[in-house]
């Protein structure tokens, strides 16, 4: 018996020892790979802060290195000296400029430090596709802004099998959506940027976007929609996932991948934005309005089943609805499959035919064309979606940032009170879908 009991006790204090072996060795990798998704840079030819990459402007990106300037802009570093090896010196540009970080799919919090000790500084940072994340953020002489933001990127690939079906724009000006890299742009007069912190942020609730041409993130000015423009809103503890595409219907999108994506990637807590509708219309089949409702009401349900929020949103209008609907039943069924299914509403198609009438002359200053809008129209949409968000009640609210007071489409800001930034590249061709 006691020979027995010694068995049994060296046979228990070796699987203990092997468990604590197994959880050491997986903290210790979790640990590793917590290291290899961190950075801490220090922008400038001054002294280094300790436990930073310095980063000068010859520091330019490459696959093996994993960060630097994208080649192709000027940058100028300069130190001013003193005690403060981080906020001392800086890089900055007359024009735009790019810096880059090969990171896994995820969200990140980035966090910056702007200004310079001797003169003023007024900067503008855009994510990935000119996702606007921080708006004229103004420093005078020997002032310091720390800000942070949390960004996500993605890549094509779906964790449950398969590929995201890209489309050639998708590969092309596009496609720094969908590579292995972080891209930030700096922008504004001056925009001097002496430190970055980047850290993975994987707790934090993702607000995903489903939809088209008006919603997705445009790459190359001057085009733009409201999916871009709604980081701008949003506190950093919450990050935009935008997988909206130029021509792309419900439909289209559940054949594509794009849904599947998502769904492989939703967490209890997130939330599924979707707005279809301009495309959707497109299809003659007798039972398309049916089919679309019923792909709506499916896909609803398939976002409750990972205890996430589905946000059903109307379709704005076209230029042409300012005087008559130019989208059929479409908004309607949107309606409808919010009250049968009890789902949270923001009906941009009626909040924007406010907007475009309180315009007034200004109404083409909104439009790019008759259906894509310039970053005026798209900052005035953001904010329309940004008070549905308020109004519903959304526990998403409590990321709205706090310089926005409400937002009332019959009473629009002005023109040349809404001046963002413009970036560097432009394109003559339309998006697809109308």
């Amino acid at each position: 018996m006691l020979k027995k009991r010694l068995r049994i006790k060296i046979f228990s204090d070796f699987v203990w020892a092997a468990f604590v072996i197994v959880v050491l060795v997986a903290t210790e990798c979790s640990q590793v790979q917590a290291k290899e998704i961190e950075y801490k840079f220090d922008f400038g030819p001054g002294e280094l802060e300790s436990g930073y990459i310095q980063i000068l402007p010859t520091t330019i990106y490459n696959s093996e290195l994993g960060y630097g300037f994208e080649p192709g802009t000027q940058i100028t570093a300069i130190d001013r000296g003193g005690d403060d090896a981080l906020r001392s010196d800086f890089c900055t540009g007359e024009k735009p400029f790019y810096f880059s970080i090969k990171l896994p799919e995820g969200n990140y919090d980035v966090v910056t430090t702007l200004g310079d000790m001797d003169a003023e500084s007024t900067t503008t940072i855009k994510a990935e596709l000119r996702r606007l994340m921080l708006e004229k953020v103004h420093t005078t002489a020997g002032q310091f802004e720390t800000r942070r933001m949390t960004i996500n990127i993605r890549t094509p690939d779906i964790s449950s099998g398969g590929v995201v079906r890209l489309k050639d724009r998708e590969k092309t000006t596009e496609f720094p959506a969908w590579d292995d890299k972080l891209t930030l742009e700096f922008n504004n007069t001056r925009p001097c940027i002496c430190a970055m912190e980047v850290t993975r942020a994987d707790d934090v609730p993702t607000v995903y976007i489903l939809g088209d041409s008006t919603v997705c993130d445009q790459p190359l000015e001057p085009w733009n929609s409201w999916g871009q423009m709604l980081t701008r809103f949003l506190k950093p503890g919450v990050a935009v996932a935008n997988h909206a595409e130029s021509g792309e219907s419900l439909r289209s999108s559940l054949g594509a991948g794009r849904v599947k994506k998502i769904m492989s990637l939703l967490k209890a807590g997130d939330y599924l934005f979707i707005q279809f509708g301009h495309n959707d219309m497109k299809d003659h089949s007798p039972n398309a309005v049916e089919t679309y409702k019923s792909n709506l009401k499916r896909l609803v349900a398939d976002v409750r089943a990972k205890k996430a929020i589905p946000v059903l949103i109307t379709s704005m209008e076209r230029k042409a609805g300012i005087v008559e609907d130019t989208l059929g039943d479409y908004p309607a069924k949107v309606r409808e499959v919010a009250e049968e299914d009890d789902v949270s509403l923001i009906d941009l198609h009626v909040m924007s035919k406010i907007l475009y009438k309180a315009l007034g002359t200004n109404l083409n200053k909104a439009f790019q064309d008759g259906t894509h809008h310039t970053n005026y129209g798209s900052y005035l949409l953001a904010k329309c979606v940004v008070e549905g968000i308020r109004q519903n009640k959304l526990d998403l609210a409590k990321y709205i940032v706090d310089d926005f007071q409400g937002f009332d489409p019959a009473y629009p800001d002005s023109f040349d009170s809404v001046q963002i930034q413009l970036s560097p590249e432009r394109i003559v061709d339309t998006p697809e879908g109308n």
